[in-house]
């Protein structure tokens, strides 16, 4: 998919690239992008455009793990857009962000238009959808020089707006029914309408395995984060009202195993790279097909396999677009609670721009915290902050040691993340 990415951006004409979730369609856009790139222009090249702000995160982070000498700048909301406005004042090369924060940095005349000859819109499905027209519209109508143009995503879409302006297009479909072997659909019913305790079960029966569970309204999903803590379940939850260290909080934690079970709206269905989760589970059932397609695509990714779990109430049945056979499964009425996560996660409030990385911060907690390697888990730095994740049963030492000493100059308070 990735070579046939390259030669096809070599060609005439824009392209839509059509992939499975999990199959490399980043690095299948970022490396032709490259080649596009002339080393003696010193203003932006391309653009490209997703509908989340975690998807520009990792876009850009995938950029800068390629050391590819060029400068890459992240615009989204729910941070200073002053950070923003200082990394454009010396034009980067590529340029990813969010529809709502690239209109608003072009309408300041903080983006320089003249040399952007790439277009990309990745997830163009998500982005196009209603409420994102009329930013994407006027972002792409003030890009006078653009030359190419790529969309991708895993879903296929009928419709495309014409101001896209998509000329002598190629598709490329790498959408094949091998990603769905690796699934296995089954179904759980609820004795009532409210499926909580039908979830809560749920998860006493899968374990301690990781489970993102997929609700359909923001307000039901704290709702149904606090009923499982009342139970006993560990969890985060997320969704897009929450403020940027919190969705970082949240999902920083469910990577580096301080919780199992994620409790989310569809605004997780994209953009997250979280390998090894093992459930999906469907609390709410979602309206159509590609939204069932996009919240599965989360685990089975690459070569691993994967469950997906719906959970049918009385007045409900399994959706007709769901063409695979999903066995039920039986919970028992005993119910053992899942084995408590081993890690917990701490939060410093500081990041890259402190110029504290994660050597930094290994060095600190083991030097300073007496804490081994062993005891260290996943380090996610950030802009201003990182999350990282501890051993338990080392912890309270840990923060004690440290409470009173410095990284790097700073004196600062590290804490358990909320």
């Amino acid at each position: 998919m990735q070579l046939a990415t390259i030669e096809a951006m070599k060609q005439p004409g824009d392209l839509i690239l059509l992939a499975p979730t999990g199959s490399g369609k980043t690095l299948a856009f970022l490396l032709p992008l490259l080649e596009r790139f002339d080393p003696e222009i010193n203003s932006t090249q391309a653009l490209i455009i997703v509908p989340s702000r975690e998807l520009a995160l990792q876009i850009e982070q995938v950029f800068k793990t390629m050391s590819t000498g060029h400068k890459i700048t992240c615009c989204y909301g729910g941070h200073l857009r002053e950070t923003e406005e200082n990394n454009l004042l010396e034009a980067p090369a590529l340029i990813v962000g969010t529809a709502g924060r690239l209109a608003d940095h072009l309408r300041r005349g903080n983006i320089k238009t003249t040399n952007i000859h790439t277009l990309i819109l990745d997830e163009f499905d998500k982005s196009l959808e209603l409420g994102f027209e009329e930013e994407m519209s006027f972002i792409i109508g003030s890009l006078p020089s653009v030359q190419k143009r790529l969309l991708t995503s895993a879903t296929d879409t009928s419709e495309i707006p014409p101001f896209i302006g998509l000329n002598e297009v190629v598709k490329l479909n790498f959408i094949t029914d091998e990603t769905k072997e690796m699934l296995d659909f089954r179904v759980v019913y609820s004795d009532i309408n409210d499926k909580l305790e039908t979830l809560f079960r749920l998860i006493c029966h899968i374990g301690d395995r990781s489970a993102i569970v997929f609700l359909n309204h923001r307000e039901s999903v704290k709702r149904t984060s606090d009923y499982l803590k009342e139970k006993g379940i560990v969890n985060v939850f997320y969704h897009g009202a929450m403020e940027q260290v919190e969705r970082d909080s949240a999902l920083g934690k469910f990577r580096n195993g301080s919780s199992n079970v994620l409790i989310t709206t569809d605004l997780a269905s994209r953009g997250l790279d979280i390998p090894n989760i093992r459930y999906i589970i469907h609390y709410h059932l979602p309206a159509t097909e590609e939204v069932f397609t996009h919240r599965n695509g989360r685990t089975a990714r690459m070569d691993a396999s994967g469950t997906v779990v719906m959970i049918i109430n009385p007045e409900e049945k399994i959706p007709t677009y769901v063409k695979e056979e999903a066995l039920p499964i039986e919970l028992s009425e005993d119910v053992v609670l899942p084995e408590k996560p081993k890690w917990t996660t701490l939060f410093i409030p500081l990041g890259k721009k402190n110029k504290v990385n994660k050597v930094d911060i290994v060095g600190f907690l083991g030097n300073k915290g007496q804490l081994k390697k062993e005891d260290i888990g996943l380090i996610e730095v950030k802009d201003f902050i990182s999350f990282v994740a501890v051993r338990k049963s080392k912890l309270s030492h840990a923060l004690e040691l440290i409470k009173d000493e410095k990284i790097k100059g700073n004196k600062v308070k590290i804490v358990i993340a909320k």
